[in-house]
């Protein structure tokens, strides 16, 4: 009896063994057939589309840009339609996040099918997937409907029947999606969210995704590039007149421009978004790179522009003014001046001019004709050496012709022989300034002065050959700043004039 009872027993084991397999098997497969859907903004990339293509189209086409603003009367979906068909935007290079990619890649290698479901433009979304080549399908906006929220849940389920896929999202908009799905993907988001989405889908899963900090929106602000502002000091120090009622005025001065310029970079990174991503270097940069929203990036911007605008009511009309003239040049540059070849190293050169302006009139000082031209041809250079760089630094990674400024590589022979004269230039206008009559007010041995002339005559040369291969960092005067031998050079021009005064 014992025996039968075994061998009735066995056979049941081994069948109860063989349902359980068949189980596990059904449930990969399922698995395997169970499509992955990817949200885009914010999860699949570390920005929008339809910002990203709204900046693309103001950076080409200002006013382009700002007649597809009265689409927003019929709709989102309308406005987005509209930014997309004239935008450029190139979705090869926008901030993906490595981990989303990954997800994709392998649920892909399993056999899943992968789609994207945005509430941006179609045609935006498109470009994404053809991009990145792991996508069977997309779900997006079509011009008369905007397929968020709710109403990408109810396109979902169309497609796949409730429960039938698993979604990945970043945001509360993606809650109602997340209810329909089967698995539940959180993708960073913040604090809140996660503890919602614990609360209330008990197997989500979540991808951790750096969000923003206070490093990378501080380096937005390029507070190094604030080292440019200290040419406000250089007409009273020219001038010998550097008192100490002076230092108020001129650091009020100071932290005007470098709020205005900070303001001005935030703006000239959110329209250079594309050439800074084919960039080697910019492609680092916090908004280039994601890592600081853009949303963000444009409340920033007038925040630092209206604080410049407060302290400036305390400083003379002339210097105010200025600091309006220089922003508004700014704006000029990063809209349109900054594409026109030749016009765009006289814009920079203008703005270096400018911060020297500004400090003569706060200082109450009138600059002389020496000192107006040494500046502009020794800024000509430096602007002139700024863009070769950028030319070396790409035809070095055989990047083809400069993208964004319409320079081309075979322009690079005659623009280094316009920085080089330029900087020989200045080097003359100083020489002649050291037999004019007006040196000998300053100095009671003027000729000393001629060894300035042979340091900059060094310092000058030693940029143009740095330049020429490919050597000088994107911005000469913030290399100079930190550079050795610019810096020895700059003491002994220092000496030099203390010793001839």
């Amino acid at each position: 009896m014992r025996r039968s009872t075994a061998r009735f027993e066995e056979p049941l084991q081994r069948d109860h063994t063989i349902y359980e397999s068949s189980a596990a098997k059904r449930r990969v497969v399922a698995e395997a057939a169970r499509p992955l859907v990817v949200d885009v903004d914010g999860t699949l990339i570390r920005s929008d589309l339809l910002i990203e293509s709204f900046l693309d189209l103001l950076s080409r086409h200002p006013f382009q840009a700002l007649a597809t603003l009265p689409k927003l009367v019929s709709g989102k979906a309308a406005l987005k339609s509209a930014i997309a068909a004239a935008a450029e935007l190139d979705c090869t290079t926008l901030p993906y996040k490595s981990e989303v990619v990954d997800l994709m890649r392998s649920a892909k290698s399993t056999g899943r099918p992968v789609y994207l479901a945005s509430a941006s433009d179609h045609s935006l979304v498109e470009a994404v997937a053809s991009a990145l080549g792991l996508v069977d399908g997309i779900f997006a906006s079509d011009g008369a409907t905007n397929l968020s929220g709710s109403r990408k849940r109810v396109a979902l389920v169309e497609a796949f029947g409730k429960g039938g896929f698993d979604y990945a999202g970043n945001s509360w908009t993606d809650i109602p999606v997340w209810e329909a799905a089967h698995g539940v993907i959180v993708v960073g988001g913040g604090r809140r969210l996660r503890q919602a989405t614990a609360e209330r889908f008990a197997e989500a899963r979540y991808l951790a995704s750096p969000g923003m900090s206070a490093a990378p929106l501080v380096r937005s602000l390029r507070v190094h590039q604030w080292l440019k502002n200290l040419l406000i000091f250089a007409p009273a120090i020219a001038a010998h007149r550097f008192t100490e009622g002076l230092l108020g005025p001129l650091l009020l001065l100071f932290l005007c421009f470098s709020l205005l310029a900070s303001s001005a970079y935030v703006i000239n990174d959110l329209l250079d978004l594309a050439s800074d991503r084919s960039h080697a270097r910019k492609r680092h940069r916090p908004l280039a790179s994601g890592r600081v929203p853009l949303l963000v990036a444009m409340g920033l911007a007038p925040i630092l522009l209206l604080l410049a605008a407060a302290i400036a009511l305390a400083l003379p009309a002339g210097a105010a003014g200025l600091l309006g003239g220089y922003y508004l040049l700014t704006m000029a540059y990063s809209l349109s001046l900054k594409r026109k070849p030749i016009v765009d190293v006289v814009t920079l050169g203008c703005l270096y001019g400018v911060r020297i302006a500004a400090g003569a009139f706060a200082a109450g000082l009138s600059l002389s004709p020496w000192f107006i031209g040494f500046a502009v041809f020794l800024f000509l250079c430096l602007a002139i050496v700024k863009r070769c760089t950028e030319i070396v630094d790409r035809m070095s990674r055989g990047g083809g012709d400069l993208a964004g400024r319409n320079y081309l590589e075979r322009d690079l022979p005659i623009l280094e022989a316009m920085a080089a004269a330029s900087g020989y230039v200045a080097i003359m206008i100083f020489a002649l300034y050291i037999n004019s009559p007006a040196v000998m007010v300053l100095y009671r041995h003027p000729e000393y002065m001629w060894a300035v002339a042979l340091v900059l005559f060094y310092w000058i040369s030693r940029i143009l050959l740095l330049m020429h291969r490919g050597e000088m960092h994107d911005d000469p005067v913030v290399y100079a700043v930190a550079d050795r031998v610019s810096l020895m050079c700059g003491a002994l021009v220092l000496g030099i004039g203390v010793a001839a005064s």
